[in-house]
């Protein structure tokens, strides 16, 4: 029984075909079809994604806005202070 893993057993009837993996290319076609169809999967994903981002983006952003606004003092208040 000194076979490799996924060798223990004899099935008859059954016709395994392996490849070498000396002999696959792991890399084949990451430029030609792995990045386009990347860059298609992100601009399906974007209707769904890009919308409420900006939206909580003007929402914090106008949030900022106003709390900075507040902090400030009048100097209207202080103009008869002597």
């Amino acid at each position: 029984m000194a076979h490799g893993f996924g060798h223990l057993a004899k099935i008859r009837g059954i016709v395994y075909y392996r490849l070498s993996p000396f002999e696959q290319k792991a890399f084949k076609g990451i430029i030609s079809k792995g990045v386009p169809n990347m860059v298609r999967r992100i601009m399906d994903q974007a209707p769904y994604v890009v919308p409420p981002l900006a939206l909580a983006y003007i929402i914090y952003d106008q949030t900022e806005k106003e709390h900075r606004r507040l902090l400030r003092k009048n100097p209207a208040d202080f103009e008869n202070d002597k």
